[in-house]
């Protein structure tokens, strides 16, 4: 235990470590010295005794134990010609699933070299809209048209719950590497998504769901695509990973068009926002703060609710202005609802994630409106339960 900020944590562990090294110096060097000592003076008749005291001396020496940090992930994307132009471009394009439409009238482009962000509330549209952009969902009217010599990777979960179950983990990436890629290198790209030693071996039909995922992004790694289409990259990646995603993305010359609830990760990499609301989609040429300083113009003229988007907190003096005194039955009472709510929630996301897979599998039309209205459905719960949340805490 710690008694500190996370800030604070750091630098005393920083200076705890430097301070074991330079004893563990001081130790090597008296260490040396007595062996010195040892061999120069056990053999003589008046030095015998002090060379064993010396011995005792150099068998009570310890080197401290100085624990490191594991091993980061460092992911690199695949390493394209930057190219300029339209990258995909959406005429009039409606999207949805048989006997229901999603959205209409979609008019977007995105240019090459661009990370377009799609946000939206629950049930919106978001992963519809990536599905209908790469042909796995059909477009129900309109026109979608790529740009020349685009090659699209795409991350999805009907693309990772479709993979090859006989082939192993490294007979997949070998199949999926461009070529000159080294076999030392698709190890590498496999240990950072957690394929290490034994590991590469598996049949990819005992992996878990996560493993599957992490095993599609690093094929996705090892290829040659100038497009990356990637819906919830972040999911069954741990913080470092995705950190050592974000700067792998960063440093992508390609395009990304990706969703996230990630909002640390969406604001370190998208370039733009693309939101889907209402049965509409509108790019906003800009990043993320720039979205949120547009929302917060249009909620301010009346063009927009506030409660359809979370929009960026108001200032500290706002709450402290309406602050009020608790007692401790209150605070003791917020917490019991707050756990209460912490509950509902999970069991919400758990069952919306269970209907989104029946989903994206179901070819039954009827079947497909109902799970449809049903993930809605659970996401305004969802919504709504995290609001209450948020408000008592």
């Amino acid at each position: 235990m710690y008694s500190g900020k996370i800030g604070k944590f750091i630098e005393y562990q920083t200076e705890a470590r430097e301070q074991a090294a330079r004893e563990n110096k001081a130790t090597l060097t008296k260490a040396k010295q007595l062996e010195k000592f040892i061999a120069k003076n056990k053999a003589g008749a008046n030095t015998a005794s002090q060379a064993r005291s010396k011995q005792k001396q150099l068998d009570r020496l310890k080197l401290n134990s100085i624990d490191r940090d594991e091993q980061t992930a460092y992911i690199q994307a695949p390493i394209v010609p930057p190219r300029q132009g339209a990258a995909i471009r959406c005429e009039a394009l409606s999207m949805g699933y048989p006997g229901h439409e999603v959205a209409n009238d979609i008019n977007i482009e995105i240019e090459h070299q661009q990370r377009a962000a799609i946000v939206g509330d629950n049930g919106q549209g978001k992963t519809t809209l990536l599905r209908t952009l790469v042909g796995s969902l059909e477009k129900m009217g309109g026109h979608i048209n790529w740009g020349h010599h685009c090659q699209v990777g795409t991350y999805a979960q009907h693309v990772y719950t479709t993979l090859p179950k006989n082939d192993t983990v490294l007979e997949y990436l070998e199949y999926q590497a461009m070529p000159g890629i080294t076999h030392q290198q698709i190890l590498a790209v496999a240990g950072s998504l957690l394929f290490r030693d034994e590991h590469v071996e598996k049949k990819i039909k005992v992996l878990s769901g996560g493993e599957r995922a992490r095993l599609c992004m690093a094929g996705l790694l090892l290829g040659d695509y100038n497009i990356l289409v990637l819906d919830e990259p972040g999911n069954h990646l741990d913080v470092e990973t995705v950190e050592a995603l974000a700067e792998a993305l960063l440093a992508y010359q390609g395009t990304v068009i990706f969703t996230s609830h990630d909002r640390h990760f969406m604001k370190r990499i998208a370039t733009n926002i693309i939101e889907v609301r209402d049965g509409s989609v509108k790019n906003y040429m800009g990043d993320y703060d720039a979205y949120l300083y547009s929302i917060n113009r249009e909620i301010a003229g009346g063009d927009r609710q506030s409660g359809g988007v979370k929009v960026s907190a108001p200032p500290p003096e706002k709450f402290k202005k309406g602050a009020k005194k608790v007692s401790q039955n209150d605070h003791r009472s917020m917490r019991k609802k707050i756990k209460a709510i912490e509950r509902k929630i999970a069991t919400l996301d758990v069952e919306k994630k269970t209907l989104s897979e029946q989903l994206l599998t179901t070819t039954d039309p009827k079947d497909a409106l109902e799970l449809h209205n049903s993930v809605t459905e659970l996401g305004k719960q969802l919504e709504a339960a995290e609001e209450e949340w948020l408000s008592l805490q």
